[in-house]
């Protein structure tokens, strides 16, 4: 059978099981009430890690000169600090101020001309003497080499020919003019500013400034440039002794003008050392800039001191602080689960409510630390308003997140708890924090109230457009409440804030909805009515293979429902688990009596196998029901719709039957149980024995009804089956008259219409009461087999022969 319905499992359910799995089991040895604690701790630390994330740095205070302060700013403390940036501004203020410093070489041409004429010198001589060896011996080669700059090879030119004095002053003259002055090396060009300082060698004590140094002073490759024409003025130089000379002479040229870097760096250095630190001082409550003030240079600095103290003495303080805060809110909300009174909706248990309402509050938090940063940034971005106002922004954060998933998961009563204690996180993480906290009250008491029962999908659709609407209105009163001019453009941007905010609530829910449901087990409303689908494979095959015990199923969720309406329990809960709880059934349809057309299988059975034939409905309709992937909750109508009741009529009939040496175990026709543990189960339990005993009478009237609903409700509760649940006598009653009045209702006769006369003439039809019945029909109802425990046994009653067709009656 199992093979033959589909695995209603879905992916959410395999993943939470994977989950819990591998989560619980590093915590398997602590008890219940340590992983509680555990749990709460950790909630506890994430929520305020969120709030106070170091890593996240607000840029809701970073200003600049000029801009207007978008709320007052307060010293928190006593604060005596360093403003860095300051002192760092007047240190390179300083080091700007110290000049580049040169060192003037005043003898560099002396040094220039003096080497050329000793390498000239050098050269003669060498000339001389090798000229003497020539004559000497006839045979030796003549090879001069120039010692000086150049290079050897210009040597054979200047040996070429004899120069005159008058060429040789000449030459020096112009190597001279060339090479004295201010010459500076071209890489040094990078150092020059408006001023230099001047230190000359030879003069150690002088120093001078030199004003615009590049105008005064002659790049070396100038001066070397200016050298070579000089050359070319002297006629008597042919143009390969132009170039000989400007090879030779060109190296003399050196700066004479050099920038000295260990001089420069020493002289900031000890300017730097001088500069002394710049401090900002603050006293507590001192008023730095209001709102709407002009932001100057000095609050700037002010600022700045009070955002250093922050992030740095007092972080660790305030994380702290912030966190014993956070832990009194959440034990106040565990507090007020478990004293927040009976609630008909919820399902879920105190500590799974807590950790639904944890996982909603740890979800909402991100969400509002990720905007508000959002908005921040968005803010920043922009720079006319009122586009650069992140409070505008932060309007379009969806606050009623939170409000609306618990109302749609649980109840209002907890959901606009939920809206309160977001409300509180929204002030600690707000730029204004009383603004923004009345601001996510509004919105999540119109999530919580604004909206019916969750019925379809669309309900949360209509619940962000509620939202939305509340969100833009609520934007526009904080704006006039803000003193803040009604401009157009201010106006729309908060409304479309507002509006976007509804929207980005609808869609977070709808996102976060079938996740909560799956991983906490919540079956809500719109979850039950998915699973009341007819084309469902569970309910096809029950319809197909046990079409009777379908019938029963839908007439007794109907009893059960309506009963659950009376007494304020989920009556669709309870509608959806009677449409389920005989599934077991259709694994041997025909041994139960409202499948049963002719012969009674049990007749031919003992006592003992029909007992655990019918009993196995209940073992393998929970199996059954797991293996489908079935809500917990409604599986466990299966086994508690029975209770622990025997099976008094097959016990008396094994014991009759039974040698006088055979001893009959109550045990083997008990239902495992357990006993109705919440009121639909309870009320199930009613309306299933109810429903066949009414269908088990041949004359339904309303008298009948009453006696067997009492007497069944009497046998219940002398059999203790209702113990473990939560029903009272008061409700008990409300429900007996609810199952009378819905019997009824259903099996009430037709009345004759009066001045109506049936035509003579009718086509032959079968009478429905000759037609071959589902079960057995008692026309005084104390006959019906109603065991000790409020169990209709009509398995166990001996059924008489079904008429034959030929028999049956016809109307003319």
């Amino acid at each position: 059978m199992s093979k033959r319905i589909q695995d209603l499992t879905t992916p959410f359910t395999k993943l939470r099981k994977t989950v819990t799995n591998y989560v619980s089991r590093p915590f398997e040895k602590l008890s219940e009430g340590q992983k509680f604690w555990l749990g709460f701790a950790l909630l506890c630390l994430l929520t305020t890690f969120l709030i106070s994330n170091p890593f996240w740095r607000s840029t809701a205070e970073q200003y600049k000169e000029g801009d207007v302060a978008r709320e007052s700013i307060i010293s928190p403390a006593d604060i005596t600090v360093t403003d860095a940036e300051a002192t760092e501004k007047i240190r390179q203020d300083a080091l700007e101020s110290v000049l580049p410093i040169f060192t003037f070489e005043s003898n560099r041409a002396n040094e220039a001309v003096q080497s050329f004429r000793s390498a000239w010198e050098n050269l003669a001589r060498k000339t001389e003497n090798a000229n003497a060896n020539v004559k000497a011996n006839a045979n030796t080669k003549s090879d001069v080499q120039w010692t000086g700059a150049g290079g050897e090879e210009i040597g054979r030119v200047f040996a070429a020919r004899r120069f005159s004095t008058n060429e040789l002053d000449a030459i020096t003259r112009v190597l001279r003019e060339n090479a004295e002055g201010m010459i500076y090396g071209d890489q040094d060009r990078q150092y020059f500013r408006d001023e230099i300082t001047l230190n000359d060698r030879l003069k150690p004590n002088q120093q001078s400034v030199v004003k615009f140094p590049e105008s005064s002073m002659m790049a070396l490759s100038i001066a070397r440039n200016n050298l070579k024409a000089g050359l070319k003025q002297i006629r008597s130089l042919s143009e390969s002794e132009v170039e000989a000379f400007n090879s030779a002479l060109a190296p003399l040229v050196q700066p004479s003008v050099v920038y000295d870097s260990v001089a420069t760096n020493n002289a900031r250095e000890a300017v730097a050392k001088s500069v002394e630190p710049v401090t900002v001082s603050l006293k507590r409550s001192q008023k730095i800039v209001g709102e709407g003030d002009m932001i100057t240079d000095k609050t700037m600095s002010q600022i700045a001191a009070i955002r250093n103290y922050s992030n740095s003495s007092r972080q660790i303080n305030r994380f702290f602080g912030l966190l014993a805060l956070i832990s009194t809110l959440f034990w106040v909300a565990w507090k007020f689960i478990q004293h927040r009174g009976m609630v008909s909706r919820i399902v879920l248990s105190e500590e799974k409510t807590f950790a639904l309402f944890g996982f909603i509050v740890l979800a909402q938090t991100a969400l509002m630390a990720v905007f508000f940063r959002l908005a921040e940034f968005t803010a920043a971005q922009n720079v006319k308003a009122p586009l650069n106002d992140p409070t505008l922004w932060a309007f379009a954060i969806p606050f009623a997140f939170g409000s609306l998933l618990m109302t749609l998961l649980a109840d209002r009563r907890t959901a606009l708890f939920t809206g309160l204690f977001l409300a509180l996180l929204a002030g600690l993480l707000a730029p204004k924090g009383l603004e923004f906290a009345i601001y996510t009250v509004i919105v999540s008491a119109v999530a919580v109230y604004g909206i019916g029962r969750y019925r379809s999908r669309q309900s949360v659709t209509i619940a962000g457009i509620l939202v939305g609407l509340a969100s833009a209105a609520t934007a526009v009163a904080l704006i006039g409440y803000a003193q803040q001019p009604f401009i157009l453009n201010t106006i729309m941007l908060a409304v479309g804030c507002g509006l976007a905010s509804g929207l980005v609530t609808a869609a977070v829910t709808a996102v976060f909805l079938p996740l909560c449901e799956t991983f906490f087990g919540i079956l809500t409303d719109v979850k039950l009515l998915e699973l009341s689908n007819a084309d469902l494979p569970a309910l096809g095959q029950l319809a197909l293979r046990a079409p009777g015990t379908n019938q029963h199923s839908h007439a007794v969720g109907q009893l059960a429902e309506e009963a659950c309406r009376i007494v304020g329990a989920n009556g669709l809960l309870a509608r959806i688990g009677a449409l389920y709880h005989d599934i077991g059934k259709t694994a041997a349809p025909e041994h139960f009596v409202e499948n049963q057309l002719g012969k009674n299988p049990h007749d031919r059975l003992k006592p003992t196998q029909s007992a655990k034939i019918i009993i196995s409905h209940v073992t393998y309709g929970t199996k059954l029901a797991k293996e489908m992937g079935l809500p917990a909750r409604i599986v466990d109508f299966i086994p508690q719709h029975h209770g622990t009741r025997t099976l008094h009529y097959f016990l008396k009939k094994a014991q009759a039957e039974a040698r006088s040496d055979e001893e009959i175990s109550e045990n083997d026709f008990r239902y495992p149980g357990p006993k109705p543990q919440f009121k639909e189960a309870a009320i199930m339990m009613i309306a299933d024995s109810c429903e066949a005993a009414a269908r088990s009478l041949s004359e339904p009237t309303p008298e009948n009804i009453r006696f067997i609903v009492t007497k069944i409700i009497d046998a219940i509760l002398a059999d203790d089956q209702l113990d473990e649940c939560d029903l009272t006598l008061r409700e008990m009653t409300q429900i007996r008259e609810s199952m009378i009045k819905s019997l009824v209702a259903i099996y009430h006769s037709r009345v004759d219409y009066p001045g109506y006369t049936p035509p003579t003439s009718l086509p032959k039809i079968t009478v429905e009461e000759d037609l071959p019945k589902r079960g057995i029909r008692y026309s005084n109802p104390a006959d019906i087999p109603i065991s000790k425990g409020g169990e209709v046994e009509d398995e166990a009653v001996d059924h008489p022969q079904q008429p034959n067709k030929a028999e049956a009656k016809t109307v003319k």
